[in-house]
């Protein structure tokens, strides 16, 4: 607000020195002007009287002569005095006008603005720096969960994008470069409330720098950047809050999953996808030699992949500057350099250039000379998916789908990203025993994921923690339904991390008899309303005495006498 009024005062420093010089002349000479009163005696305004009358006379109201008939001499001077301040307000109006239509004042009030809605959000918030379709998907992804976004975006058409979109919470947005850090901070990183700031822009240089900047304004808040190059991802690997995901690097550890181990990738996608959708089919990528049509960053780690999993392959590129390379050919895209490529003993082919429409044309002309080949296809634009779906691809790379996927993993629910690396490192047994209990369990939809704390701070779990009952806490009876005993939870614990002196122990899909203790941690996987009823155990003991006893205990405090004078009557 005080930029405003400096910019204000400054743009509007002639104008309102006009003005008060002409008020100023108007009111000294009507008040020197010689008069009579009503008695007709010699009299003279006042000077209240004087500023009133050239008020209402400047501003063209018209009241009359007041508070008695003016002589000429007066009716004289207020003519000129009106031609005065006519001349001097239409000077004033025109330089506001001429202000308010200044794109810096502009900035500075929507920057204001921005700045005094976020400051008073009281529900938690993501700052997404870049609403390109990445920051668009992930923005209506938080949308969906409940998460409210703040924006920062330095194009003004994409940042006025937000104003006509569908959202139930509408993200506030600011037109502006977030590498500035008082941008930053006025977009909430050091809010309490702001849970992580996420940095979608095109540019490493760009992404390393909000990234950097916002860790150094608030070291504890986490930070998650996309990049493209091993270079950046290096760069920000030196501060502990900043995660640097590269969706080339990331697609290309899937494809080397579905390539080696199907099972582990399938529970990851399950997992990951938008909750009560329909579960992901299996990958299913054959092993031998792959044609890689265009070797850019992500023709490159689609090879590396292809290469730790024993497959061969064969990249084809029409750009001459790129170093000449065993496997690459260079070359165009026609039909004898597919041929010469190899595409004859080939299961399958990568079209990853940077054009949709080249990458239809590419899946077309290699389906042709062999129609039952494999295909990846990589998606640029979303405003062309429809050529997209037309190569009817079997697995298709969207970079803005992986990010919400990878970013959502990492903020909604941490423990997850730390079971599923501990899904990959044990490998497919493990994976398909999770894959069993989530058909059986939850059917064939994606579940929601959340954490359950045991915290004896908690006055429903207080006693129990604290071993102040008969019985432990078992991982079992937060499965049953705090409303009805006889009904269990759609639920399937996946993944319990112990905090103890001895440091830290997980679990991979604990077992129900499990007993818990303070501190301890569950990811859980389950029907929407699940994680609501298990807050109820959160609330008073009494849901717990009900699954425990299948009677409802007395929760009033006459009828908790009633029931202690009922058990001493018995006991006796």
């Amino acid at each position: 607000m005080g930029d405003i009024l400096f910019l204000a005062l400054r743009r509007l420093r002639t104008p309102l020195i006009t003005l008060i010089l002409v008020y100023a002349i108007s009111v000294g000479g009507l008040v020197l002007m010689p008069g009579l009163d009503e008695h007709g005696q010699p009299a003279s305004l006042g000077f209240f009287h004087a500023f009133y009358v050239i008020s209402y006379t400047a501003t063209t109201i018209g009241f009359g002569e007041l508070p008695g008939s003016f002589t000429d001499a007066q009716r004289a001077w207020v003519t000129l005095s009106i031609y005065l301040s006519v001349t001097g307000w239409a000077y004033a109006v025109g330089s506001i006008f001429a202000l308010v239509q200044e794109p810096v004042f502009r900035n500075a009030v929507a920057r204001s603005t921005f700045a005094a809605r976020v400051r008073r959000l009281e529900e938690p918030f993501c700052v997404i720096a870049g609403y390109g379709q990445s920051g668009t998907a992930l923005a209506h992804a938080l949308d969906e969960i409940g998460i409210r976004s703040v924006i920062l975006e330095s194009r003004p058409e994409r940042a006025a994008r937000p104003d006509v979109e569908i959202y139930r919470d509408p993200p506030c947005c600011l037109a502006a470069d977030a590498r500035w850090p008082d941008l930053l901070i006025d977009a909430g990183v050091r809010h309490p409330r702001c849970r992580a700031l996420i940095v979608l822009v095109s540019d490493d240089e760009a992404a390393q720098a909000i990234a950097i900047g916002a860790a150094a304004l608030n070291p504890a808040l986490p930070i998650l950047a996309r990049v493209h190059s091993t270079l950046a991802a290096g760069n920000l690997e030196g501060f502990a809050n900043i995660t640097a995901i590269d969706p080339f690097a990331t697609f290309a550890t899937n494809l080397e999953l579905a390539l080696a181990a199907p099972a582990v990738l399938w529970v990851e996608e399950w997992l990951t996808s938008v909750p009560e959708s329909v579960c992901p089919i299996p990958p299913q990528i054959p092993r031998g030699h792959w044609l890689i049509l265009g070797y850019g960053r992500f023709g490159r780690s689609v090879a590396r992949a292809l290469e730790l999993t024993g497959s061969t392959w064969t990249a084809v590129d029409a750009n001459p500057a790129l170093p000449d390379e065993d496997n690459l050919q260079h070359s165009d895209n026609s039909v004898e350099s597919l041929a010469s490529a190899g595409i004859e003993r080939a299961v399958g082919i990568v079209a990853c250039t940077d054009r949709d429409a080249m990458n239809l044309a590419l899946v077309t002309r290699a389906r042709k000379l062999k129609p039952g080949l494999h295909v990846i296809i990589r998606q640029n634009h979303v405003a062309e998916r429809s050529l997209i779906e037309a190569a009817r691809a079997n697995l298709c790379f969207v970079k803005s789908e992986l990010m919400v996927r990878e970013c959502l993993q990492l903020l909604v629910a941490p423990l997850l990203n730390r079971f599923l690396m501990q899904v990959r490192a044990h490998g497919v047994k493990l994976a398909e025993q999770i894959a069993v209990r989530l058909l059986t369990e939850l059917e064939e939809r994606v579940p929601y994921i959340w954490v359950f704390e045991c915290d004896d701070r908690q006055p429903g779990l207080r006693d129990v923690l604290r071993g102040h009952t008969e019985a432990p806490l078992q991982l079992g009876e937060l499965m049953i339904s705090p409303l009805d005993p006889t009904r269990p939870l759609a639920a399937v614990p996946l993944f319990l991390l112990r905090t103890g002196d001895d440091g830290e122990r997980e679990y991979m899909l604990p077992s129900t008899g499990m007993p818990l203790q303070n501190g301890d941690r569950i990811l859980f996987a389950g029907r929407e309303g699940v994680e609501r009823l298990q807050g109820h155990f959160n609330l008073d003991p009494s849901p717990l005495e009900y699954v425990r006893s299948g009677v409802e205990p007395a929760r009033s405090w006459i009828f908790r006498k009633l029931a202690a004078r009922r058990r001493a009557q018995a006991a006796r």
